[in-house]
């Protein structure tokens, strides 16, 4: 294989190699940023880097740099995908250096978003919702609404507030407003919120016994900002989920002020009787009342009513 300064050397000396270099040099040192480039910088930048930098100065003209002419970050033709260069002097030699458009940071501003939106077994519909498509086309979603709304609203890290417990029936959008909620948040205060629905993660907290993972999935939902457990009294109750899993939760979550959110088909009442009897026809009233009371102390019991959403 030929050596490269060999290949330039033998290019050099042809006499149309010669000419298209000279338009080309001509071309890049009237080149408007070239020319801005060289009179901010004069008397720092020497003639003879000029002679070493052509290919990086072309390289520079040739990237686009005007990110409203590029349709979307996934079109840009940059060599490094959503990113701009700028000329730089450094160590007595002509640079690039390339720095993110204003699409690649949006776009990384928004992945971080995402990423601030932990979820456990929720579907996409709910990690994507929104307050501007909740429907508030029934007057039971109205309460709910202003209370969630106030609630982003008012948040801060380390002040004490109560979460919502919303209740009522199938469809009426109440794990869609803890979504909304959740992704309000990490938009306008950068929080990280957790999503759990319950039935699963407590078949997925005993089912971690085998592998010992039981203790650090207990200390993530119970230490994140902001928990949301979707869909509490849908699963089998059994005391070992409800005293070493929820309540523990729950204590936890009340000790440190951490704003907790519920959702449930059930009212506190029925709720009650559900965590009463485990799936062994065991009746254990005040260990029962004892995790109710924990929810009361976390939560606003707000009853969600209208149209099923999902019909």
């Amino acid at each position: 294989m030929e050596n490269i300064n060999e290949t330039l050397k033998r290019l050099s000396s042809n006499p149309g190699f010669r000419q298209r270099y000279e338009e080309m040099k001509r071309e890049i040192i009237s080149h408007p940023e070239i020319r801005a480039f060289l009179d901010e910088h004069r008397g720092e930048v020497t003639r003879s880097m000029i002679e070493k930098s052509w290919m990086k100065l072309y390289e520079y003209i040739s990237q686009e740099k005007n990110c409203s002419r590029c349709k979307s970050l996934d079109q840009c033709m940059n060599l490094m995908k959503g990113y701009v260069p700028e000329l730089v002097v450094h160590n007595g030699n002509i640079e690039i250096r390339y720095k993110r458009c204003q699409k690649k940071i949006l776009e990384d501003e928004r992945n971080k978003t995402r990423k601030l939106i932990q979820s456990m077994h929720m579907p996409k519909s709910i990690l994507e919702a929104s307050f501007g498509d909740f429907s508030l086309d029934h007057p039971g979603r109205l309460v709910a609404y202003d209370l969630a709304v106030r609630f982003v609203r008012e948040y801060e890290p380390g002040k004490k507030m109560k979460g919502l417990y919303l209740y009522g029936k199938f469809g009426v959008g109440k794990s869609y407003l803890l979504g909304a909620i959740a992704n309000q948040l990490a938009d306008m205060k950068q929080v990280s919120s957790l999503i759990v629905y319950v039935p699963e993660f407590f078949r997925e907290m005993k089912e971690s016994l085998g592998d010992h993972s039981t203790g650090e999935k207990l200390e993530m939902v119970k230490s994140v900002p902001v928990l949301m457990l979707d869909d509490i009294g849908a699963e089998t109750n059994s005391s070992w989920t409800r005293d070493e899993v929820l309540g523990p939760i729950l204590q936890y979550r009340m000790q440190e002020d951490l704003p907790t959110f519920f959702t449930s088909n059930f009212n506190y009442e029925e709720l009650m009787y559900h965590l009463t009897y485990t799936q062994r026809g065991e009746e254990e009233k005040l260990k029962a009342a004892r995790v109710l009371e924990r929810i009361k102390y976390l939560a606003v019991p707000v009853k969600m009513e209208g149209l099923n959403q999902r019909a």
